[in-house]
Formats: structure tokens, C-alpha cells, sequence
């Protein structure tokens, strides 16, 4: 994104940029067909049900004047709003909990004014959004979205651990009270007896985690043992949704031999009932609202708009990082103003303004990443099976492939043909191909098992379109239609869902990987290598590791702690955009540039694995160099951890004519730039020496699995 604080230019450059992708936005979302349900449906539920418990507990914070109806209803409108006419249609909007937190404290307010009270919350809050709305328009035209290019991975992945650690205690705090009397409930009814509280406890415990260990095996079901490929693919698309099926019926078993509120199920009107639908109506109650109210509700609206513009920026961000590799050009400057618009409309009919989420908008990415790799997996499985059918050698069969991957590259009009390619062959692969005689012979699946090595030569693409925002807001919007079939879900199950969001925004996080690495054995750090690893593991001390991962988990404390503070806690985001000036000037004072840039890279390498059976160096170096003579390409490889690297790898190609010595280098793990020397210090303990920084070319020092003596 272009920096630029001209009045209009970011709004200017946003809309024609994605006016030139917008045919195809949706075109390539059509054309997928039936296959576009399975990211629809996974992300629906991810923002359906959030929505649905915020609804609930906006409802017992109003007394009834907003509940669930009003939240789905925001969401519905303001997504299918964004999905037609947004700028970036992978980014979900949804009503977050610090919407309902800030309208909790203004109802609060509102309730002790004579002159305002219950019957004038919703005109009051009309102004409020008018208020916020205005401020929007200001930042969307002055470039405001400019700053969000200074924030670095730390402040990102911050962010997104935050809110994981909210969904998290939200989830906890819904099962503790699972085990107690609800508010505005009658407590002498019998399901509120001490025995009884405790029996739905347990069984919300069953329920809970029941949801949340099979959603999370599920999501996995493509590299499960058992079962055909279709069958595994069916249930790693739809298997989430499925759960919260499959437990919600559950539930019932037991429902003829405990009283009726056991479980607990979700508590919200219908739409059709009286007084469901006065807040649409608002407008004409907002002229009543006394002009120094009026003008005093500029305070909370600064402060929902600082949160607006810093939660809507940072989830379009996190949803467009780098290494889902995306084509089309950003758009946040349009998409704050088009907010601005949003909050309008919002505040005139009495609901609650949706803005962008997380971690729904970056999970959306993901899972149409998923969708992508999968169009991309089939086209390939069907060119190489036809090739090894018309007994082609290793490299014409590659070739084929790289040919077909290639034309399913479709260029935008004003784009020039993707230059990404497939990945390299494995080492194994290319060994058995040249232990046959002749690279130069016929393969077969012995030798190149097409089901298993295609997923390796994938490289993170996503498929980028609006069908799949369009249709799950549509979806969210039928479930106010559908409240009688939701009000059968127990809130045992939201309260696991919550808990399954929370895990499944943390692998690709290498925050979260840096606490796990601090709680590893240093006897068994070396494991680290044994699978593609950050290359900062490799590059920089354990002991800066450390103290930069203590100095992320003590501000993410922090963070966290504020939002328990009534009204200040929505001041959050501010101590988020704090670390814009920490990070450039508080860091560097206490660590080494070159680890400071290994530690917060924008995009990052990424190393491959490292076996112990390795040759050494002295044994590389004696080897013929198949960069002397071979073709040498950029590849990028991203594993499931959302992290990329860019790396210089040997590539097969259809004209290959490599003899069988040359193809043992073949292997991005015995090329130079792979190979990683900290190996021999894990193996022997005898190098001194660290591998080349990958962002600034320095040489560090490698105590990874070892004891520094300055650790000592």
C-alpha cells in the first residue's frame, strides 16, 4: 500500500485498483461452483455464532433493548453491503465485542440521566454513530490507513494472541457460568438448584469439549490414515459446522430425565415478537435527544472511532499478510470510508455497527487458501496420471505440470503472467528417478507417488473472490429468520466454539511459537530443525530469542489486562499502535539490528528441515555444485504454520538432461543456502560459527540446544 496522507488519494487509488477486479471477483468465485460452500459454510459459523453469544450478552446488559436479532441483523446488512461494494471481499464484518462492551457502558450511562433513560438509548447511540461516522470520513480522506504500513509482525501477531486470549476467557467465563444462576433468572426454579446447577456444569463440560476436540481433529481429516480421499476432504471441509450439529444433538439424549433448562440453550426473541422491531424507527426519537447530549456523545465516538479505524485496518491486514501470496491490489483506505457509511446507516436504524474481525477475516483467507490448493491438487493429479500413462521420464512429466499450473494462473487484465512456478522436487524423488539408469526413463507412481508428493509442490495460493463474503453474510442473515432452530443450540457448544476459534488462530503465529520454544527442554531444542523452522532459530541467539519473546508476552499482559478496566479498557488499540514508535526506537537500544530484523521481518525465511544423517560441510564442499551448470529459481515454500521463505533451489525442468551425479544435490536440503551449519554444533558441538542472517547477510552466533557461556 502506497503512503500518502494527500486528502483523497488513498480513496482514489483503492477504488480504481479494485475496480479493475471486480468482474473478476466474481467470475472466479462462480466458477468454482459447489466447492465454494465449503470455505461459505466453515466461516459462517465462524462468524454466526460469535455474533449470536454477543447478541445474548448485549441483551443481558440492556435489559432487552438490543439482543441477538439486532446483532445478526448488523451483520447480515453491513457484510452483504461490503461483499457487493467493499474494496476487499476477504475481509468479514461482524459485530465485536468491543462493540458491545462500549454500548454495555453507554446503556449504563444513559439509565442513570433522568433527562435520557432507557426509553432514549437508542436515539442517543443514533448520535453517537453519527459522531463516529464523521470521524471515519475524516481519517478514510486524509490517509489515516498510511500508518498501518508501519506496523511490523510484533504488533500484528500481538494483536491477534490478544484476541485469542479474549475468545479464550470468553470461553471460559461461559462455562464457569454454566455452573451458576443466570441474571434475570427466577432462582427458585428446579434447574437452579445447587444439584442440578452442578449436573448442567459437568454435562456444559461434556459438551464444550466434546465440540471443541472433534472440531479440531476434523479440521484435519486430509492427513487422517483412514478413509478414501473424497470421504477425508468432505470431512475436513464441513466437519466443523457438522460438530456443532452432531453435539447439539447430543444434548437432547439425556432431555427426558432432567428438567427442561438442562443444558442451557441460547435465549433470544423472535424476530417476529412485539417490540423485536422498534429500534428500526429510531430516527424519528434522535430530535428529541436534548443538544448537550447531543454534542457530549462526540466523547464516546472518538473512542469507538479510534477502535473502528485500528480493528477494521488490522484485520483487513492480517487477512492480506504476505505470505498468503495475494494478487490483487489492497484497498483500506475505500473500506474506511465505506465503514463510515456503515456505522451511519447502522446508528439511524438502532443496531449496532458491524466492522471488520478477527480472527474470522484471516481464517476466511486460510480456508480459501485451502480451497485453492485443492482446484490446484486436482488439475495436477489428473496431468501427471496422464503423463505417467504415456510413459513420460521425471522431467517431462514436471514439465506437464508446470504447464498446466500455469494455465490456471489467470492473469488480471492489467497484470502480466504469474512468474510463481511449482516447487522443486524431493531429493528422495529425483534419487530414485536417476537410480534407475537413466533420468531420461519412464516413471511410474513407485517412483512418483502422485497423491502424496503434489501437496509438497503447491506453493500458498488463495482463491480471491466475493461469492463466498456475499454468501455467508446472506446466511447470517437467514438466521434471524431462523432463531427457533438456534435457540435448540446449547450454549455449552458456543462456549467450545469459542475455544476452537481461539486455538486455530495461533499456528502460523511465531509469537506463539517463541513461547512454546521457551518452555522446550535445551536438551531438546535441536528438535526444532527436524521440520521447517523460522530461520531466526538459526540466526539468533536463544538468548535475544528470549528476551524478545518476554518483552512480547509482558506487553501482551498488559494489553490484556487493561481490557478489565471498566471504560479505559477500550483503550486497548491505543497501546497496539504504541508499538509503531516502540518498535522504532525503544528496541533497537536493546537488541542487535540483524536480530531485531531476523525477529520481526515482515516476511520471513523460512529453513527446511535438517536431518542428522547430513553430510558436513567439508563433504558439501567436495560435492560438484549444481549451480555450475544447473537452472537456478527463486521458490517460495510455506508449510501449514502460514509462514513463507524464499529460498535459491535446483528446479527440474521438462528439458532436463541432469546425469545421475548431478541429481543427488537436487534437494533444497543439500544446496548451499538450505543447508544449515548450526547442525554440526547440535550434532558435535564443535562449530562457533552461525548461518548467514537471511535479511541482512550478518553472521550470528548458534546456541540453539546449547548452554551460552554467557547464559551461564
Amino acid at each position: 500500500m502506497e503512503e500518502t496522507f494527500v486528502p483523497f488519494r488513498g480513496i482514489k487509488n483503492d477504488i480504481q485498483g479494485r475496480l479493475l477486479c471486480y468482474k473478476q471477483d466474481w467470475s472466479s468465485g462462480f466458477k468454482v461452483g459447489y466447492r465454494i460452500l465449503a470455505p461459505t459454510t466453515y466461516i459462517f459459523f465462524a462468524s454466526a455464532i460469535p455474533v449470536i453469544s454477543f447478541g445474548e450478552q448485549l441483551e443481558r446488559s440492556t435489559e432487552g433493548v438490543l439482543t441477538a436479532v439486532q446483532t445478526l441483523a448488523s451483520t447480515a446488512i453491513c457484510g452483504i453491503i461490503h461483499s457487493i461494494i467493499g474494496g476487499q471481499p476477504l475481509l468479514i464484518l461482524g459485530v465485536a465485542e468491543p462493540t458491545v462492551i462500549m454500548y454495555t457502558f453507554m446503556f449504563d450511562f444513559v439509565k442513570q440521566r433522568s433527562d435520557l433513560g432507557r426509553e432514549m438509548f437508542l436515539a442517543w447511540t443514533g448520535w453517537v454513530c453519527v459522531w463516529t461516522a464523521a470521524l471515519l470520513f475524516l481519517l478514510a480522506v486524509l490517509g489515516a490507513c498510511s500508518i498501518i504500513n508501519r506496523f511490523t509482525r510484533v504488533a500484528g501477531e500481538l494483536f491477534g494472541m490478544l484476541i485469542a486470549m479474549l475468545f479464550m476467557q470468553q470461553a471460559i467465563k461461559g462455562i464457569v457460568e454454566e455452573f451458576r444462576i443466570p441474571k434475570r433468572e427466577n432462582p427458585t426454579l428446579i434447574e437452579y438448584m445447587p444439584s442440578w446447577r452442578f449436573a448442567n456444569g459437568l454435562f456444559a463440560l461434556v459438551l464444550s469439549f466434546g465440540l471443541l476436540l472433534t472440531a479440531l481433529k476434523s479440521r484435519k481429516a486430509r492427513s487422517w490414515r483412514y478413509g478414501s480421499g473424497w470421504l477425508r476432504s468432505l470431512v475436513a471441509d464441513y466437519g466443523v459446522p457438522s460438530m456443532v450439529v452432531v453435539w447439539t444433538a447430543v444434548s437432547y439424549i439425556p432431555s427426558r430425565s432432567v428438567p427442561e433448562g438442562i443444558p442451557r440453550r441460547l435465549m433470544s426473541p423472535n424476530p417476529w415478537t412485539p417490540g423485536a422491531y422498534e429500534n428500526w424507527t429510531v430516527i424519528k426519537d434522535m430530535v428529541n435527544v436534548p443538544i448537550l447530549y447531543i454534542l457530549g456523545a462526540f466523547i464516546p465516538a472518538t473512542m469507538i472511532a479510534v477502535l473502528y479505524y485500528f480493528d477494521h485496518s488490522v484485520a483487513s491486514q492480517l487477512a492480506q499478510q504476505k505470505e498468503f501470496n495475494l494478487r490483487k491490489p489492497p484497498s483500506f483506505h475505500y473500506d474506511l470510508l465505506l465503514l463510515g457509511f456503515l456505522t451511519l446507516m447502522c446508528g439511524l436504524i438502532g443496531i449496532p455497527p458491524a466492522n471488520g474481525v478477527i480472527p474470522q477475516s484471516p481464517m476466511h483467507t486460510k480456508s480459501l487458501a485451502t480451497l485453492k490448493h485443492q482446484l490446484l491438487r486436482n488439475r495436477l493429479v489428473a496431468t501427471a496420471r496422464q503423463s505417467i500413462q504415456k510413459n513420460s521420464s521425471l522431467g517431462q512429466l514436471f514439465g506437464k505440470m508446470q504447464e498446466a499450473y500455469q494455465q490456471m494462473q489467470t492473469p488480471l487484465i492489467y497484470q502480466e503472467p504469474s512468474a510463481r512456478g511449482l516447487k522443486e522436487l524431493k531429493e528422495s524423488t529425483v534419487q530414485m528417478a536417476s537410480s534407475m539408469g537413466s533420468f531420461d526413463a519412464p516413471v511410474d507412481e513407485t517412483v512418483f507417488d502422485v497423491e502424496k508428493e503434489i501437496d509438497d509442490l503447491l506453493p500458498v495460493e488463495v482463491k480471491e473472490q466475493r461469492v463466498s463474503n456475499l454468501l455467508q453474510a446472506v446466511m447470517v442473515g437467514g438466521c434471524v429468520a431462523a432463531m427457533p432452530v438456534l435457540r435448540m443450540i446449547p450454549t455449552s457448544v458456543l462456549w467450545g466454539y469459542f475455544a476452537f476459534m481461539a486455538i486455530e488462530s495461533l499456528p502460523g503465529n511465531q509469537f506463539w511459537e517463541r513461547v512454546l520454544l521457551l518452555f522446550t527442554a535445551p536438551s531438546r531444542r535441536y528438535k526444532v530443525l527436524d521440520d521447517y523452522h523460522a530461520t531466526f532459530v538459526e540466526t539468533v541467539p536463544f538468548k535475544a530469542i528470549a528476551m524478545f519473546t518476554i518483552f512480547q508476552t509482558t506487553y501482551l499482559l498488559l494489553c490484556f489486562g487493561i481490557t478489565w478496566v471498566p471504560i479505559a479498557g477500550l483503550l486497548f488499540p491505543l497501546l497496539i499502535m504504541l508499538l509503531v514508535p516502540v518498535r522504532q526506537y525503544f528496541l533497537p537500544k536493546f537488541f542487535k539490528g540483524p536480530h531485531l530484523l531476523d525477529l520481526d521481518a515482515a516476511d520471513y525465511e523460512e529453513a527446511p528441515a535438517v536431518p542428522f544423517n547430513i553430510p558436513t560441510e567439508g563433504e558439501l564442499g567436495s560435492r560438484h555444485s549444481f549451480a555450475d551448470g544447473g537452472e537456478i529459481l527463486d521458490g517460495i515454500i510455506t508449510r501449514s504454520r502460514g509462514e513463507i521463505k524464499h529460498m535459491c533451489s535446483p528446479r527440474i525442468t521438462s528439458s532436463s538432461t541432469t546425469p545421475a551425479r548431478d541429481l543427488e544435490l537436487q534437494s533444497p536440503r543439500l544446496s548451499e543456502k538450505a543447508y544449515s551449519p548450526r547442525i554440526n554444533e547440535l550434532r558435535e558441538g564443535t562449530s562457533r560459527r552461525g548461518p548467514l542472517s537471511p535479511m541482512t547477510g550478518e553472521v550470528g552466533p548458534s546456541n540453539l540446544g546449547l548452554k551460552s557461556p554467557r547464559d551461564t
